[in-house]
């Protein structure tokens, strides 16, 4: 009794549960256990989270075959923008110059594609580090400064309401710094070396451009020793150099030496600026000098020092046009134009001028073997008709000279053959108005002859022309 009772209870237990999870859960919607969506049931976000986990465990290779299966297989993804700038941050944690090279193409296309995205102003900022960190120190090569410097232009110009716009522009004072250092060693040789034109040119260049450098009131004091040194015609020039550097650059160490050649050449000192006061100021206040290792081992490490760089201010924005040294004459434009040199082209200039051949220039290129090459000139006794063509009016001139004296030593022959008398009774010989006998006169372009021999004894018959 109790047993079947027990048996009893248990079924209707069973059924009464089956009832239930039938009624409540359909058959369609149960849940199965897998490894994949243990943690998620969205396949494309466990791809991402791996691929996450690779990279923050240094294997990038293994990632970026994550992540590209993601994007190839899930074409609509959510995650889709993240893995292509995963990508790229896969290769820039690798670094070396090969994965250096492939972020920044991975890093543009993710920009080319997603310019609209928060993450594009990142993915321009770690262009403009990537360069950043590869530059070196002033005296040498400069090409990774010049790149940085475009790099970090681009994320200001491009995303100004970014949260890197701020950083990007302290980034590019400090490159600035490096590319007017750089500038500022060159000018510098030339000024002790004694090439004043040249030393004043790139000097006044370097603080036109990077009006921020810290070296820019002793840049300008070179240069305004240099125009000095080129005499009186650029006191001017000098002079200008030097209240700039009181004007300007209140606070820099050539102020006293500044206002002392401003006194020696008799003109005004001007009063400092008061912005570029306060900037010079907050330079001073925050500027952070570098440890004891860090100056001594500077020398061993490629990177430049940009303790010095400002703090504040605008960085250029724009480059400008290099100027030529005062020593260049410039062409005044509104002097009147040199004469026309040979082909109706300016002289002086590097102008061709094309122009349609004449009628013996084109007989002669499609006759002549090689139309370069001089026609040989002809004998004075050779007919104008057996002559080749003639390259040019002046040849066509001479052709008719020479015809025309060939008529006339043809006329010449044909009257002597006519008045040509026996020996016996030899013509009388023309005489001039005097009586004297006239001496014969040869034809036009016709050379005279040679004097005759003295006339044989008289033979009986007369002798054949």
């Amino acid at each position: 009794m109790n047993l079947n009772a027990q048996l009893l209870k248990l079924a209707l237990v069973g059924l009464v549960s089956a009832g239930l999870a039938s009624s409540q859960v359909p058959w369609h919607k149960k849940k199965y256990e897998n490894p994949i969506t243990k943690d998620t049931q969205q396949p494309d976000k466990v791809l991402f989270d791996k691929a996450m986990n690779d990279i923050e465990h240094g294997r990038y290779e293994i990632a970026r075959i994550t992540l590209n299966t993601l994007i190839n297989t899930y074409d609509s993804s959510e995650y889709l923008a993240k893995a292509k700038l995963a990508i790229a941050d896969s290769w820039y944690r690798e670094g070396g110059a090969n994965g250096l090279a492939q972020a920044e193409a991975e890093y543009k296309d993710f920009i080319l594609f997603y310019p609209a995205m928060q993450e594009a102003a990142e993915a321009q900022n770690r262009i403009c580090m990537i360069h950043y960190n590869q530059m070196d120190k002033a005296e040498r090569d400069d090409t990774q400064a010049v790149r940085a410097n475009y790099e970090c232009l681009q994320v200001i110009q491009q995303f100004p309401n970014s949260k890197y716009a701020p950083i990007a522009m302290q980034t590019l004072r400090n490159i600035q710094e490096v590319l007017a250092e750089h500038e500022y060693d060159v000018g510098h040789y030339y000024f002790h070396k004694g090439s004043n034109p040249a030393a004043a040119n790139r000097l006044d260049d370097v603080v036109a451009q990077y009006p921020l450098y810290s070296k820019a009131d002793i840049a300008l004091y070179e240069a305004g020793l240099a125009y000095m040194d080129m005499g009186p015609r650029f006191r001017q020039r000098a002079g200008d150099d030097f209240a700039k550097i009181v004007r300007d650059y209140p606070l820099g160490t050539e102020v006293g030496n500044a206002k002392k050649k401003l006194n020696e050449l008799e003109m005004p000192i001007p009063e400092p600026n008061q912005e570029a006061l306060n900037r010079e100021k907050y330079d001073q206040e925050n500027y952070h000098k570098p440890s004891l290792i860090k100056r001594e081992t500077q020398v061993f490490f490629r990177a430049p020092d940009v303790s010095h760089a400002a703090k504040t201010g605008q960085p250029a924005m724009v480059q400008l046009k290099p100027t030529l040294p005062v020593s260049i004459p410039v062409q005044n434009t509104a002097e009147a134009t040199p004469p026309p040199g040979p082909g109706g082209a300016p002289a002086g200039t590097n102008e061709v001028k094309v122009e349609q051949l004449n009628d013996a220039g084109s007989k002669a290129l499609d006759n002549g073997t090689d139309a370069r090459k001089p026609i040989p000139p002809t004998s004075d006794q050779q007919p104008a008709a057996q002559q080749g063509p003639m390259p040019s009016n002046h040849a066509k001139d001479i052709a008719a000279a020479q015809a025309e004296a060939a008529k006339k030593y043809k006329k010449a022959k044909k009257s002597t053959k006519q008045t040509t008398a026996p020996a016996s009774t030899p013509a009388a010989a023309p005489t001039d108005q005097s009586g004297q006998p006239a001496a014969a006169q040869p034809a036009a372009g016709q050379t005279p002859p040679a004097a005759a021999p003295p006339a044989p004894p008289q033979p009986s018959t007369p002798p054949q022309q």
